[in-house]
């Protein structure tokens, strides 16, 4: 009998997982992780590639084994209960494997048949799916014919055919265009509002990150932080100054010894920099890049945002290992 912890539908504790390389050597990919995430939430694993995001989704959704700690989703072991818990879940991996040479029909037929989706429910749910994933008037199409936001869309039709209570999608909109991205969130919003499914989602995407309920940022198979976006934005140190550098070259390597700067970062031709007073600090650095005959143009102060806390945080973290090192 599967045992509840209070609302809580997906917990880890200590969760682990090291491959053996192809030299022999050991290789930590997840680094004792500890998640617990609540009924009715959509949860964000943000990071880099390589950073351990696919393989927790694929710990949590019981297609691999952990090398040590423990997964519970929905009160089942994902280990010793996987049966049971299969038919409780979906999962969206990065390639989903739809059929080519089948049409959108066929496909959402055939993956009810997977998961033993009864005729008369099939013929409930599916007409239901193709509405609220804009697919009507494409059953015919064939899999390949299908653009790829389209494609996500069949994707995620397929895994709710059998009306799971959790989701696990890994970068589900990977390689989508932004209008399709923006479409796919959308029907993630209607199914959190309308179907209150607990929804876990790793993503390269800060934009998506923020759309979740709340966010974990994972680095070198570790999780640096975790929190409401809003609260992940406030944990970045200082004030966020942002200008463009006449020579930004110079003025970048000049940026860390600039008064009262925390903390570098850069986007395209502009310098952004954590600063622990920005109204006093700005004149300051605009003096002294002048005094190096670098003149500062837009000089402004910038509300961080996911993607500042991120980099923040990172070098925070990578800092910290190197002290401890």
């Amino acid at each position: 009998m599967a045992t509840k912890r209070n609302d809580a539908v997906i917990v880890t504790q200590g969760l682990t997982k090291t491959f053996r390389s192809k030299s022999g050597r050991d290789v930590l990919a997840v680094d004792g992780v500890d998640l617990t995430i609540s009924r009715g939430e959509t949860y964000g694993l943000v990071g880099p590639d390589g950073a351990g995001k696919t393989t927790i989704t694929r710990l949590l959704a019981g297609l691999m084994r952990p090398t040590r700690g423990r997964v519970t989703v929905l009160g089942y072991d994902t280990l010793r209960q996987a049966r049971s818990l299969k038919a409780q879940i979906g999962y969206m991996a990065q390639q989903f494997s739809l059929y080519g040479e089948l049409t959108v029909m066929e496909n959402l037929r055939f993956f009810a048949r997977v998961q033993g989706v009864s005729r008369a429910e099939q013929a409930e749910r599916i007409p239901r799916l193709l509405h609220f994933a804009g697919l009507e008037r494409f059953v015919d199409h064939l899999g390949h014919q299908l653009s790829g936001g389209m494609k996500k869309k069949l994707a995620l039709a397929s895994i709710l055919v059998h009306e799971p209570a959790v989701l696990f999608l890994d970068e589900p909109t990977l390689g989508v265009d932004p209008v399709s991205r923006r479409e796919f969130w959308e029907l993630l919003a209607i199914l959190r509002a309308e179907r209150k499914l607990t929804i876990f989602v790793c993503t390269p995407y800060m934009d998506e990150a923020e759309r979740c309920h709340r966010v974990g940022l994972i680095y070198n198979g570790g999780l640096v932080a975790q929190g409401l976006p809003k609260e992940i934005e406030r944990q970045v140190p200082g004030e966020l100054l942002e200008f463009r550098p006449s020579d930004f070259a110079r003025a970048k390597a000049l940026a860390p010894s600039l008064p009262g700067v925390l903390q570098v970062q850069t986007l395209g031709d502009r310098l952004r920099l954590f600063v622990d007073d920005a109204a006093v600090r700005g004149l300051q650095i605009s003096a002294a890049l002048v005094a190096h005959n670098i003149t500062v143009e837009g000089l402004h102060t910038i509300q961080p945002r996911m993607e500042e806390a991120f980099i923040s945080l990172m070098r925070q973290y990578e800092g910290g290992c190197q002290e401890g090192s």
